[in-house]
């Protein structure tokens, strides 16, 4: 499959660190960007993911450094990025893709603080952590992973939507701010994708509903224009196109891809 694409090598010998790499569309973007010839640093929580997704990457043939961190730490984070550019070199780019989602409730167990603490602020961190190590010359990039629930609301989602909504404001600012050193900054509004977390939401849904994930599935669909959840290999087609010449002059956007799901 990613033999098939146009640009094959438009990346080569690009340094990008990618957080949240271990699953999903982290693994997914780290694939895409290796078949384009990018120098990879993959960061999660668990080592073993992050093993498990460099090992996909052999084929390309690409320099990978795995390193395990918790984004809500500031000192993790800097550690991990001054590590990942002394190793591989300076940042093309970062896809700061860690996150966490779920519902949250009032009271003693509320995820609130948690949900910000990573989507958030540990995007923050990272996003100034990339800062100090991008390359000297040339278009450099700082992707965020924001949702579908950054442009509406959500019961029992506060901490996610407030979360991922501010991840908006936030590229808005960082893209005015770093627009003089050819830094563009960008977000992805993903809707429904087929990973554990989408399926994670829809064992909620049917749980809620009485009904079975697959039947959560139909229901969760019937508001989907095009009918079907994104692949994470489409999303991922998204962030190399948005870090790739094609996309210059793209900045403080956020750009959807829910299959209809929300619509401007």
């Amino acid at each position: 499959m990613w033999a098939m694409l146009s640009h094959p090598q438009r990346q080569q010998d690009q340094h990008f660190i990618i957080t949240g790499a271990g699953t999903g569309i982290g693994r997914a973007i780290a694939q895409r960007l290796a078949a384009e010839g990018a120098r990879l640093s993959l960061l999660g929580r668990r080592e073993t993911p992050l093993q498990e997704t460099a090992e996909t990457l052999g084929e390309f043939g690409t320099s990978v450094l795995i390193r395990s961190c918790d984004v809500r730490s500031r000192a993790e984070v800097d550690e991990a990025f001054d590590l990942a550019a002394a190793q591989l070199g300076p940042f093309r780019g970062v896809i700061a893709n860690a996150g966490v989602g779920g519902v949250n409730e009032p009271g003693p167990a509320d995820r609130f603080d948690d949900l910000v603490a990573t989507n958030l602020s540990g995007t923050y961190y990272c996003l100034r952590a990339a800062q100090r190590q991008l390359a000297g010359e040339g278009t450099r990039h700082m992707v965020l992973m924001s949702s579908i629930l950054g442009r509406f609301g959500v019961a029992g989602y506060t901490g996610y939507c407030a979360s991922k909504t501010a991840l908006l404001g936030l590229a808005r600012a960082m893209a005015v701010e770093l627009a003089g050193d050819a830094v563009q900054v960008n977000a992805l509004c993903p809707g429904w994708v087929d990973t554990e977390m989408a399926w994670e939401g829809l064992s909620g849904l049917g749980q809620a509903l009485g009904i079975s994930p697959q039947e959560a599935h139909s229901v969760a669909m019937r508001s989907v224009p095009l009918g079907k959840m994104s692949r994470p290999a489409e999303i991922a087609g998204m962030v190399a196109w948005l870090v790739s010449a094609d996309a210059a002059g793209v900045t403080g956007q956020g750009l959807d891809m829910n299959n209809g799901a929300f619509m401007v």
